[in-house]
């Protein structure tokens, strides 16, 4: 068996060890060389991280940092908590280094026979390779020409915002619990990564006003509470979007991780959600080779059956709170905060959202 990725980032790495765990031959084609931002921080939940664990390569304890509790604040009730998320035997969800587990996923795949990399020029030279003999296809690149031929048809969404990302040095703190602050400007989260250690991502609308790097760095200081700050890393930045393909596969040809969907990461769900569809994907692959069936397109229709529908509601319900959190900042009433107040008061209601954040929607 043989499958063909195409793509040069995490979500490749993952389901490439994935694959040749089950003694698949991986293929992974990459056009250019891609540089690994230093600041991109993702959270991974409970649930996923003993899927990414135990099906695709065990985490050292080093690389992660484990989150107990979540605080979330609003800037119109002057900096109050509206809500918190804790749970008191499992950690709710865990931080780490988007450069740290690139590295560890590379080297050990290169490490394997059943494994290569192989460099190539964009576009035409791409193309070449949907004619080589592959059982699948999956193409984890939202920007190459396979994703703009053959995927171009996408629910699409510009926020006209950027994300600000940094990490900051500070003083020792028992450094286990999450903060998102839904400010005037666009949401910004705190991520611990040790007690020295945070993460920062700031999600900047820019529909009034234009922000230049030394504003931004000013503003986290402002909404920043609880760390007595050392020193500042390089600020990074990124656009953000939201989009949904309308069509998962062509043929053999699979599209995958931001090249299916891309959330806003106010709530830290977009490498969960394609740690989940790696899971579904996982599934149906052993299954056919249970039953001893080739790898072919049927896999992708099961695949798009399963995970459509449920990666867009929860993709739709990420973009809704974005826009309801930035309507509420704009009208004077206190409405949403009863909202705030029910959810918090019910356990039923917390255990819900805390359940969904872990696991997803299963309907």
């Amino acid at each position: 068996m043989k499958v063909c990725l195409i793509g040069n980032n995490l979500t490749t790495l993952s389901l490439a060890k994935n694959l040749i765990n089950k003694k698949i031959k991986v293929f992974n084609y990459v056009t250019g060389s891609k540089k690994i931002s230093n600041t991109r921080t993702i959270g991974i939940s409970n649930d996923s991280l003993n899927f990414f664990n135990k099906k695709i390569i065990q985490l050292k304890k080093n690389m992660i940092w484990n989150i107990k509790k979540i605080d979330i604040y609003t800037e119109k009730y002057k900096d109050q908590k509206i809500l918190d998320f804790e749970e008191s035997r499992n950690n709710l969800f865990s931080t780490f280094r988007n450069s740290k587990i690139i590295e560890y996923l590379e080297k050990n795949l290169k490490k394997n026979k059943l494994y290569k990399k192989i460099s190539i020029k964009k576009n035409q030279s791409l193309k070449k390779v949907l004619n080589e003999k592959f059982d699948l296809i999956i193409n984890c690149d939202a920007n190459n020409i396979i994703s703009k031929e053959f995927f171009s048809n996408k629910i699409n969404k510009n926020y006209n915002s950027k994300a600000f990302t940094c990490i900051i040095e500070h003083k020792k703190i028992i450094n286990n619990t999450a903060t998102q602050i839904f400010t005037k400007i666009g949401p910004i989260a705190f991520l611990p990564l040790s007690n020295f250690k945070t993460s920062i991502v700031f999600s900047v609308n820019f529909e009034t006003k234009n922000f230049e790097d030394k504003e931004i760095l000013e503003l986290i200081k402002f909404y920043n509470y609880k760390y007595k700050i050392i020193n500042f890393s390089k600020l990074e930045k990124f656009n953000l979007s939201f989009s949904a393909s309308r069509n998962y596969f062509y043929k053999n040809i699979l599209v995958f991780g931001d090249a299916i969907h891309r959330v806003h990461p106010l709530a830290g769900q977009g490498f969960n959600i394609t740690l989940r569809d790696i899971k579904v994907l996982s599934k149906l692959i052993d299954n056919r080779i249970e039953l001893g069936l080739p790898l072919d397109n049927l896999i992708l229709q099961d695949f798009e059956k399963k995970t459509k529908h449920l990666n867009y509601i929860f993709l739709s319900t990420v973009d809704f709170i974005h826009e309801f959190f930035k309507i509420d900042n704009k009208i004077n009433t206190n409405f949403s905060k009863e909202i705030f107040n029910l959810i918090d008061k019910s356990n039923n209601l917390n255990r819900f959202f805390s359940r969904h954040a872990n696991k997803g929607l299963i309907l």
